[in-house]
């Protein structure tokens, strides 16, 4: 007896232990919570069971064969063992789609359709992520190395994106390179750094807060174990993330979920905010989230919850693939009236070139928009634009749902070997043949008007939105040839902050304009300092 006290005292020292190392879920109606506490039973069982079965137990057979025979006690432990194996089986049957299907199909809700021209903004070429989350780690890591001695004491984390004062930027972490330095400053590591998502010369060192909680961190400073003891040990927690407030404060931002059904379909209902600096932690719900989170739902999330809906559209059993759908094989985070959105398109089941529209989802309240467009998939769109320069062997990247004149268009970069940006390049979604590229966005988006308005015999400026008529005197005029195009920049008298630009196919009357002349110009209504013309009529010449 005495020694099995003693066992289940070592047990139990181990497995605090393990608890205070691994910080799992403590909560039996998680998956991982149950499968930890099966396998404590089973460890704890099976030294109670071995210190129960004693030489006394052995018998002794004729032919030399020696036997043990199990004790009833023994067979107890067994079961006992076995018991929460069981449960967690028998959960995971009930919790699968076989028994509810109408709950995996509309855990995503039935996405509100809207119209792209008039929901989605035009486009900003000042605004457009040109930098990725690869090539914000070669530009943070560069940053990072003009200061050598910090370089050698830490490494870099994932960066994020996210919009900090009205600013679209990816914040990267710094975070301990190893044990040894961590010892050396357990105080934390030096800040952080900002990279323009929109300038790629862009970049910031912020050293003013202390990343002392971290995912890299040890003993009471890992952010994960800081979390749970916080009182964290019974709530499903994932996705932490690095984000910024407007003060440019870091924080950790860590969604909490719960399962909707068994020990399936999580469902994210909160988050646990964590002063990255002094570790004070907050939990808020979906409805109260500060302003400056810009993210709650997890990426995986979203995507699995797209393809449930997608995929049991008429049930478990529609083995003709009716009406079935799923996301492309890709996705993005992308802002638009600065709310943050997933985005990713829909393609039917079985195609693998063209999509059926695509969806935007509120990355805070998981409310999904549903854009009607046909066309081709982002992978296709990358292909077409690296056909453009194929001598060049350039790369494009993921690329972005944009407006361009009311059009949905992809916009990505194109790379070179060093992954560093060469080119930009425009894909119409309904036409992928119809791309537009240059070596910087202006051009890009002067190519890309050309090549629609060739393709479709008119001019590729969208009249359907709000329309404006303006006749002034010309301040300034001016043209550059840009993409093979000639473009002219106009200032009137009468809206001295606005340029106006237009490629020369519009009209012939642009190449006789002068300063002084007065003209009409018709465009779409846009908060914008560059503005597109759509329609120009110098008032000076009379065509005939």
């Amino acid at each position: 007896m005495k020694k099995k006290i003693i066992a289940i005292v070592i047990l139990v020292i181990i497995f605090a232990g393990i608890i205070f190392l691994t910080s799992p879920n403590l909560n039996p109606l998680y998956g991982e919570g149950l499968a930890f506490w099966a396998f404590v039973i089973t460890v704890f069982c099976a030294v109670l069971f071995l210190s129960s079965v004693g030489t006394k137990n052995v018998v002794y057979q004729r032919d030399g064969v020696i036997k043990y025979s199990v004790p009833k006690k023994g067979r107890r432990f067994v079961l006992i063992a076995a018991i929460p194996w069981g449960i967690l089986i028998l959960l995971a049957i009930y919790s699968s789609a076989l028994f509810h299907v109408n709950a995996y199909k509309n855990q995503m809700p039935e996405p509100e359709v809207r119209e792209f021209a008039s929901d989605v903004q035009p486009i900003d070429v000042n605004q457009l992520p040109v930098v990725d989350s690869e090539l914000a780690s070669i530009l943070a890591d560069k940053k990072l190395g003009e200061k050598p001695a910090l370089g050698s004491q830490v490494t870099l984390g994932d960066p994020t994106i996210q919009k900090v004062n009205g600013k679209l930027v990816w914040a990267v972490p710094l975070l301990h390179s190893g044990f040894f330095k961590w010892i050396s400053s357990t105080e934390g590591t030096p800040g952080y750094i900002l990279v323009s998502a929109t300038n790629p010369r862009d970049v910031t060192y912020v050293d003013s807060y202390l990343i002392k909680y971290q995912v890299n961190a040890y003993f009471f400073d890992n952010l994960q174990r800081h979390v749970r003891l916080s009182g964290g040990y019974f709530t499903g927690l994932t996705d932490y993330s690095f984000e910024i407030n407007d003060e440019g404060r870091p924080y950790w931002v860590v969604t909490t979920y719960k399962n909707l059904v068994g020990i399936s379909l999580p469902e994210a209902d909160g988050v646990i905010i964590v002063d990255a600096a002094t570790g004070k932690s907050t939990r808020y719900s979906i409805d109260n989230v500060p302003a400056w989170v810009d993210r709650v739902q997890p990426q995986d999330y979203i995507m699995t919850q797209i393809s449930n809906r997608g995929n049991y559209v008429h049930g478990l059993f529609n083995f003709s693939n009716k009406d079935k759908y799923q996301a492309s094989e890709g996705n993005a985070i992308v802002y638009n009236n600065d709310r943050c959105y997933l985005y990713t398109g829909l393609t039917s089941v079985g195609a693998d070139e063209s999509t059926i529209g695509f969806v935007m989802i509120d990355m805070v309240t998981k409310t999904p928009y549903l854009y009607q467009i046909s066309g081709a998939t982002e992978y296709a769109a990358q292909q077409s634009a690296e056909g453009k320069v194929q001598n060049l062997h350039y790369l494009a990247t993921f690329p972005l749902i944009t407006n361009v004149d009311g059009h949905a268009t992809y916009f990505m970069t194109l790379k070179d070997d060093a992954r560093l940006i060469k080119q930009y390049a425009f894909v119409s979604v309904t036409d992928y043949t119809s791309v537009g590229n240059g070596e910087n966005i202006s051009d890009a988006m002067s190519n890309f008007r050309s090549v629609l308005k060739s393709s479709s015999g008119g001019s590729s400026i969208d009249t359907s939105g709000e329309q404006v008529t303006l006749q002034g005197k010309v301040e300034r005029i001016s043209s550059q040839i840009s993409g093979g195009n000639t473009v002219y920049y106009i200032i009137l008298a009468e809206q001295p902050d606005k340029i106006f630009t237009a490629v020369a196919d519009i009209s012939p009357e642009l190449s006789l304009t002068r300063e002084g002349d007065n003209v009409s110009l018709n465009y779409n209504k846009v908060d914008k300092t560059i503005i597109d013309i759509a329609t120009f009529d110098n008032l000076m010449y009379t065509q005939k």
